[in-house]
């Protein structure tokens, strides 16, 4: 049985919302699964995604493949690198408290860069909305933008 990491789809027309789940290669895509790692939210900015990081490895480990996407949202959580860091713990290139140190240190950075990046989105929607209680400005005839 090869096992996939892949996306199931949830969610209304138009409104896409994914559980990330283990499921047999064979298996279609919104059916029978075998575990629940995590969800993701596209629609949110930047995208909302939980998940449970050490399932993720174990499964990694036991050879399961991620679909592409998935690749990227294990990548932007960290797996990959842990599975990365692990790896060079196994070949003897430092010991364990070191590639801790390492995926701590990343980790920090990741989340720092990730509050950026929701407040600078954050502050952009403030800057789009209208002040309450104004009327927006209504051009004249005679003003820019007209046939000349």
């Amino acid at each position: 049985m090869a096992a996939k990491i892949r996306l199931q789809r949830h969610g209304s027309k138009k409104r896409p919302f994914y559980f990330i789940v283990v499921a047999d290669s064979r298996s279609p895509r919104d059916g029978k699964f075998i575990q629940k790692l995590g969800t993701y939210n596209p629609l949110t900015v930047p995208a909302t995604i939980q998940l449970d990081r050490q399932r993720a490895l174990d499964w990694l480990n036991k050879g399961a493949t991620p679909t592409d996407t998935v690749r990227r949202i294990l990548s932007f959580k960290g797996v990959l690198y842990l599975k990365h860091l692990l790896r060079g713990v196994k070949l003897g290139l430092f010991d364990d408290a070191t590639a801790m140190e390492k995926f701590t240190k990343w980790s920090v950075e990741h989340d720092a860069q990730v509050k950026k990046r929701q407040e600078n989105a954050y502050r952009n929607k403030r800057a789009r909305r209208p002040i309450p209680g104004r009327r927006p400005e209504r051009r004249t005839e005679g003003e820019g933008g007209g046939e000349g």
